[in-house]
């Protein structure tokens, strides 16, 4: 299966963790420290991984995970998809 590819924050942390959890492989492109970089996350069943040009992040859990592309800023969190057009009533 080829790794699906995507800009930080197209989508939803959760969409995120529900394509690792399927057995994807993403390749999210970020801007890091001023220049476009590609970090690949993963998930082998068991430990998840945020594989970045510098390092390589594994965490134990669904909720390390999470904080990890929150923090990062590889997905969008569910306050950034809340409709403002009813700001203007």
């Amino acid at each position: 299966m080829d790794p699906l590819r995507i800009e930080a924050g197209e989508l939803t942390t959760e969409e995120i963790l529900d394509a690792l959890g399927e057995g994807r492989r993403i390749v999210v492109r970020a801007d890091l420290f001023g220049a476009e970089r590609e970090m690949t996350l993963r998930h082998d069943g068991e430990t998840f991984y945020c594989d970045t040009p510098t390092r390589l992040h594994k965490h134990d859990d669904p909720d390390e995970m999470r904080a990890c592309i929150e923090k990062m800023g590889y997905g969008r969190t569910a306050g950034d998809d809340a409709d403002t057009a009813d700001a203007d009533d």
